[in-house]
């Protein structure tokens, strides 16, 4: 199980970069794994956070939302 420390991180690197693989990079993991991460965070928020776009992934309202409350000062 992951740990909600760990998803919200790569949350934040997938906003960051964009890309899911430029975030699994980063975060010297696996694609796959950074997926699954990004999928568990989704599930027990019950919301999309990303839309793929032709050039990787933008986030949705919901997305947007989390990543202000987390970066809130």
């Amino acid at each position: 199980m992951e740990t909600p420390d760990r998803l919200l991180r790569s949350f934040l690197r997938i906003a960051e970069l964009k890309s899911l693989s430029k975030a699994a990079e980063d975060l010297d993991q696996t694609q796959s794994g950074v997926s699954k991460q990004l999928a568990a965070l989704e599930a027990q928020l019950g919301k999309p956070l990303f839309v793929r776009t032709g050039r990787g992934v933008a986030l949705t309202e919901a997305g947007q939302k989390l990543q202000e409350a987390i970066e809130a000062p």
